[in-house]
């Protein structure tokens, strides 16, 4: 027989409907579409992005300076390039709202701006009052604006007045919202004053820690890349540091684009889960089409066209099914675009884009494919004799070996898809790994579970529901793999996050009151460092202080050859880093290689480097570095590594160089104070009353703003686990249809030896209650594995279990798979056994 005559038998097929493929469609359908809804809100994020790059900029291009303001010439040649300019400086400060002998204080993100600001959009306020009117001030005081939660936390009322280092201002409005505003992470909420009503305020000075930003407009029709290029050249050694609209967010598009690529391979998990379901349906279908395969077989098919004729009817469902993903997919990110744009704190495009549809629509042929191969492989195993009852069951455990390298080919096509569109192969197959071990571990012990109960159920024979439900469960024709392997996945995932979740929240709470310092102090002046470690060392709730001048300085070249061509996108060059000076080794300084160099050494200029990010960078001792430090290259050999430990929170430097070195260049210094907790609202009263110009950051309260995103981030990947587990009920859902022949059989066969309904729904309970806890035992043993792993390699922190994390996952998969084989068991019970024995036999 032909191709043709093939197809013609699954079109005859086909007109039959798409009954027993409810499941098979379900699976794939939600597979496809959350692999597409993720990608689609991906495209319309960074299509959002890169369409308002100006406007998140604030302007078509950037020119940014760290701990300084642009020198005559860069601002020459801005306004030579440029046809506006606007300059703002950021940084952060304390907010003081003085209350009697008392006082209110906060940390804030201050944003001081000048008159041309903002080039592109507009500030919203609260009043709703333009934003020169706001700064313009009242009383001889310069104006403000804050953002909300700072006003609430301050108690302040528009009118009021606080103050940022020795300058008071007077609140004007409410800020809602910023232009410019790329919805990064900080530290603390916003303020916006202009940079005269700093003048006054001694936060703006020599050696203080604040960064300056020069937006511009350009031309019509400038070439960014051109103009990009004559201003690196000619100001990248002065610590220039250039974005334009082109790509007005990249840390933001970046991560958007890792963290999606993360999303859509737990889609692939998720879809693997469906194809878990896909296989089931598919044994089922093919089950009731045994005898339909034998007659063919015996009027002559060959097993080629029998296998081409259920390919092809099973390749049409599975088509549908992608298509009805690939149109829920597109769809919902658009319908549901008010409600994530309400969420997001930045622009998104939301329309259909094909790419992303095009990827999962991928993704689900190959899915489908490598999940009903190998059920469709067993049609070899049908003869003529297959036409006597239950001769399917004889089968041989693997298919031929064609069909094991069609298999294995497919898969590997998926991972090779998957590593390529993700842009990133290593996490593509450390996850392809993990979610393989987990799905052979799952079916591993689905195989033992079936052993064990077969034991167990023999020696229960005294308690006959249970006996029953053990006995059916090790039977061969149960679905004990496809439950736990389905269920389990999600779980895994669930209880994955749960206890890496948990457990960094426990070392947070456990770690920082002992590690940590109580404060960082920042921009404390030369002449203040006696008087503030004096008032430190008067008090005796202070355990340690540690201090040190402090600078910041951009890695321009090693080796005299630029950085990035030596050290590729490493995170030390990606931006400014910490430089600081010492001529004796500093306490509890570990050298890991090379010599300090003595106290009194005015040579040359040495650098002791940090040791883990110079072996990452691949710096070795007698290299040179250009370090540039205010506009000042400074070039110098490293001599030393050393250790430099970011875990504890810290004081650490990655750059330490000798004295001499940074002779002459303003600098503030920083401090870290630890104390106990109830001292720490007294420090900070007399230290920033005593010194108004320094800048407390609360450790506990930044660590907790880290948590927040850590727990945000959390939330993402587990309703990524939840489509997942969702998946799983449907392929529960499609093994408990799948059984209720077998299960209506053998509850006329109970019932014709005298067993009550009571008995034989407790029997079909209790089944369903053992497969669904097996499952989330299994994967919470899964789970806990991954949650160690996560933190013991990738967090280096302590691992405990989370036993209300784990005590879910266990009741998640046994009522899941309790109440789906009850819905499924109840009309198994109303049937007469007669009818039912007649019938079969």
């Amino acid at each position: 027989m032909s191709l043709a005559t093939a197809a013609r038998l699954a079109r005859r097929e086909i007109r039959g409907g798409l009954r027993g493929f409810t499941v098979f469609l379900a699976c794939l359908a939600l597979g496809v579409a959350t692999i597409a809804a993720i990608g689609s809100v991906r495209a319309a994020i960074e299509t959002g992005l890169a369409n308002e790059g100006a406007a998140i900029l604030g302007g078509d291009a950037e020119m940014s300076f760290t701990y300084r303001r642009a020198s005559d010439a860069e601002l020459a040649w801005m306004a030579s390039n440029a046809t506006r300019a606007s300059e703002i400086i950021d940084f952060r400060s304390m907010a003081v709202v003085p209350r009697g002998d008392d006082a209110e204080r906060a940390l804030t993100q201050v944003k001081a701006v000048d008159t041309a600001y903002p080039l592109i959009g507009s500030v919203a306020l609260d009043p709703d009052i333009s934003l020169a009117d706001a700064l313009g001030g009242q009383n001889g005081l310069p104006g403000a604006v804050m953002g909300g939660l700072l006003v609430d936390r301050l108690g302040l009322s528009i009118g009021d007045t606080f103050k940022l280092g020795a300058q008071e201002f007077v609140l004007s409005a409410r800020l809602l919202r910023e232009p410019d505003s790329s919805g990064g992470f900080g530290l603390a909420p916003r303020t916006i004053v202009t940079i005269d009503g700093l003048a006054d305020s001694g936060l703006i000075a020599p050696g203080t820690l604040f960064e300056s930003r020069y937006r511009l407009s350009l031309p019509e029709n400038t070439d960014l890349a051109t103009i990009s290029k004559d201003a690196v050249d000619n100001f990248e050694t002065s610590g220039l540091r250039w974005r334009d609209s082109r790509n007005g967010a990249p840390g933001l598009s970046q991560f958007v684009d890792r963290f999606g690529a993360f999303l859509i391979l737990v889609g692939l998990a998720g879809l693997a889960v469906g194809g878990v379901g896909v296989s089931t349906a598919i044994r089922a279908f093919l089950a009731r089409k045994t005898e339909t395969i034998a007659t063919l077989r015996s009027l002559g098919a060959t097993r080629n066209t029998i296998f081409a004729t259920y390919f092809l009817q099973i390749g049409v469902v599975a088509l549908v099914g992608i298509a009805l993903g690939l149109l829920i997919g597109a769809l919902a990110p658009i319908l549901l675009a008010p409600l994530i744009l309400s969420v997001l704190p930045f622009p998104a495009d939301f329309t259909i884009y094909p790419l992303p549809l095009l990827e999962a629509a991928l993704y689900g042929a190959l899915t489908a494919a490598i999940f009903t191969l190998w059920p469709l492989a067993r049609l070899e195993d049908v003869r003529p004799t297959s036409l006597f009852r239950d001769a399917m069951e004889a089968r041989a455990p693997l298919p031929a070996p064609r069909y094991l390298f069609a298999v294995v080919t497919l898969f590997a096509a998926l991972l090779i898809a998957a590593s390529l569109l993700s842009g990133s192969t290593r996490l593509t197959l450390w996850f392809a790994a993990g979610v393989v071990a987990a799905m052979v571990f799952l079916s591993l012990a689905a195989t033992a579970l079936r052993a064990l109960v077969r034991v167990l159920a023999q020696h229960l024979r005294t308690q006959p529901a249970l006996a029953w439900a053990l006995a059916a469960i090790g039977r061969a024709r149960e679905a004990a793999t496809p439950v736990v392997l389905s269920l389990g996945l999600g779980l895994s995932v669930l209880a994955t996050v749960g206890q890496v979740d948990g457990n960094l929240r426990n070392a947070i709470a456990r770690d920082l009151p002992d590690v940590a310092p109580s404060f960082f102090f920042v921009d404390i002046q030369r002449d203040q460092m006696p008087d503030f470690s004096a008032r430190l060392a008067a008090n005796s709730e202070v355990t340690k202080v540690e201090s040190a001048p402090m600078l910041r300085g951009v890695i321009t070249r090693i080796n005299d050859k630029p950085a990035r061509d030596v050290a590729g996108d490493h995170w030390v060059i990606e931006g400014d880093r910490g430089v600081t000076y010492s001529a004796a080794i500093p306490e509890n300084t570990k050298i890991t290689a090379g010599t300090w160099w003595s106290e009194d050494y005015t040579g040359d200029p040495q650098i002791s480097f940090a040791a883990e990010e110079a072996e990452e960078m691949g710096v070795a001792l007698g290299d040179t570095m250009t370090v540039n430090v205010l506009g000042r290259d400074i070039t110098a050999t490293v001599t030393s590594f050393r250790e430099v430990d970011f875990s504890t929170a810290g004081m650490g430097f990655i750059i330490a160089m000798n004295p001499s070195a940074l002779a002459g260049a303003p600098h503030s210094f920083i401090a870290t104070v630890y104390a106990s907790a109830q001292s720490e609202a007294g420090i900070l009263k007399e230290l920033s009353t005593a010194f108004p110009n320094i800048t407390a950051i609360h450790i506990r309260e930044a660590v907790g703003r880290v948590s927040d995103l850590v727990a945000q981030l959390a939330n993402a990947t587990t309703y990524g686990a939840a489509a997942i587990l969702l998946t799983g009920l449907l392929v529960i859902i499609g093994a408990a249809a799948a059984g209720q022949q077998g299960r209506t059989y053998e509850a006329a066969v109970l019932k014709t030896l005298g067993a009550t309904r009571a008995q034989i729904l407790r029997s079909f309970a209790l089944r369903a209650a053992l497969l669904g806890a097996a499952a989330g035992i299994v994967a919470l043993a899964v789970g806990l594995t991954g949650g160690w792993a996560v933190m013991t390699f990738v967090m280096e922190s302590e691992f405990e279990v989370i036993w209300p994390n784990a005590f879910l996952v266990v009741t998640t998969g046994l009522a899941a798979n309790l109440i789906a084989g009850l819905i499924f068991s109840l009309p198994s019970l109303a049937t007469r056994p007669a009818r039912i024995l007649r019938a079969r036999d």
